[in-house]
C-alpha cells in the first residue's frame, strides 16, 4: 500500500462514532449565524423531531416492536411545558422533569396491559392511543386550550434572543438524550435488554425476563417521546391538537425507517430532517405532494440499502487501482 493510501486509512479509522457526533455538533452550533431565522426555527423543529425518531427507533431496536401512537408521548411532554408555562408562568426547568417523568410512567402502565402483544396486535394498540389523543385534548380544553391551543413565551434563560434560545435548547436537548442513550447501550442494563430481545432464553438464564425487559424498553421510550414533544413545545412556541394527529405518528415512524432505526446523532438527525424538511420543500408541489414524498422515502430507502455495497464497490476499486 503505497503512503498516501496508508494515511488515508489511518484517518479513517480515527474517525469514531464519537468523533463524527462531535464535528455535526460543532457544525451545529454554528448554523444560526449562518442562516437565517426562518432556518433557524426551522432545524430546531428537526431536532426536536429527531428526538422523537430516536424514541420510536430504541423501542424498535431493544424491543423488537413497532409503535404508531407515540404522539401520545409527544402531547404527553408537549402540554405538560404548554399548561405550566401558559397557566403559571413555570418554565422549562421544571416543566421537561415532570414531562419525562409522566412520560415514563405512563409508558410502563401502556406496556403494563399489552405485555404479552407482539407484532401487528401491538401495532393496532398504539394506534389506538394515536387516534384517540387530539380528542381528548379537545376534551380538556379548560386546561389544554382546546383547538386553539397554548403559547409557550416564557423563556429558559432571561434576557436571551428567544430565536436562539429555541434553536440551542432543542440541540442541547438531542445532544443530551443521543448521549444518554449510548449510555445505555454500553452500560450492563443496555446489553441485558438487547439480549432480552435477541435470545429470550439466554436473557432468562441470566436473570432477565423479555416480559419485564419490554416494559422497560416501553418506559424509556415513551419517556424519551414525552422530551420530544417538550422540545417541540417550546422550539414551535405554539402546542395545539393539530400537532399531535394519527399522521404525525406515522411521519415518527417514517423517520425511523429513514435511519434505519439508527440511534446515533447522525442517524436520528437524517431521520429527523426527513420528517421536518421534506414537506415543507414539497410544499408548492400541490397535488403532486404524496406522489414526490413516497419518491423521496423510496429515494432514501433504496440509498441505505444499497450504500454498504457501493463502499465495498468503491474499496476495492481503491485497493485495485
Amino acid at each position: 500500500m503505497s503512503p498516501d493510501r496508508s494515511a488515508m486509512a489511518r484517518l479513517s479509522g480515527s474517525i469514531t462514532p464519537g468523533v463524527t457526533a462531535g464535528i455535526l455538533v460543532a457544525v451545529l452550533m454554528f448554523m444560526p449565524y449562518l442562516l437565517g431565522g426562518s432556518w433557524t426555527f426551522t432545524l430546531g423543529l428537526c431536532f426536536a423531531n429527531s428526538i422523537g425518531v430516536l424514541a420510536v427507533s430504541l423501542l424498535v431496536r431493544y424491543g423488537g416492536e413497532v409503535s404508531i401512537g407515540h404522539t401520545f408521548f409527544t402531547a404527553l411532554g408537549a402540554y405538560s411545558v404548554g399548561v405550566l408555562d401558559t397557566r403559571y408562568g413555570i418554565s422549562l426547568w421544571a416543566s421537561v422533569p415532570l414531562a419525562l417523568c409522566l412520560g415514563v410512567t405512563l409508558g410502563l402502565l401502556f406496556a403494563w396491559p399489552s405485555r404479552n402483544l407482539h407484532g401487528i396486535y401491538l401495532a393496532v394498540t398504539t394506534l389506538a392511543l394515536a387516534l384517540a389523543v387530539p380528542e381528548m385534548i379537545n376534551n380538556f380544553d379548560a386546561l389544554t386550550g382546546g383547538y386553539e391551543g397554548l403559547y409557550v413565551a416564557t423563556p429558559f434563560i432571561p434576557g436571551a434572543s428567544m430565536g436562539l434560545q429555541r434553536y440551542y435548547v432543542a440541540l442541547a436537548m438531542l445532544v443530551i438524550v443521543c448521549f444518554a442513550v449510548a449510555r445505555l447501550r454500553l452500560s450492563r442494563q443496555g446489553m441485558a435488554l438487547l439480549l432480552a430481545k435477541t435470545h429470550p432464553a439466554a436473557a432468562d438464564a441470566f436473570g432477565t425476563r423479555r416480559v419485564w425487559a419490554r416494559i422497560s424498553i416501553m418506559g424509556i421510550s415513551g419517556g424519551i417521546g414525552a422530551l420530544c414533544g417538550a422540545t417541540l413545545a417550546f422550539s414551535g412556541s405554539t402546542v395545539s391538537p393539530g400537532g399531535f394527529t394519527f399522521w404525525q405518528a406515522i411521519f415518527l415512524l417514517v423517520g425511523s425507517v429513514v435511519s434505519f432505526y439508527g440511534l446515533s446523532l447522525p442517524r436520528v438527525l437524517i431521520g429527523g430532517a426527513f420528517v421536518t424538511l421534506v414537506p415543507q420543500l414539497l410544499s408548492s408541489s400541490g397535488a403532486w405532494i404524496p406522489v414526490f414524498y413516497g419518491l423521496a422515502l423510496l429515494g432514501m430507502i433504496l440509498l441505505g440499502h444499497y450504500m454498504p455495497r457501493i463502499r465495498k464497490a468503491m474499496a476495492r476499486k481503491s485497493e485495485t487501482a
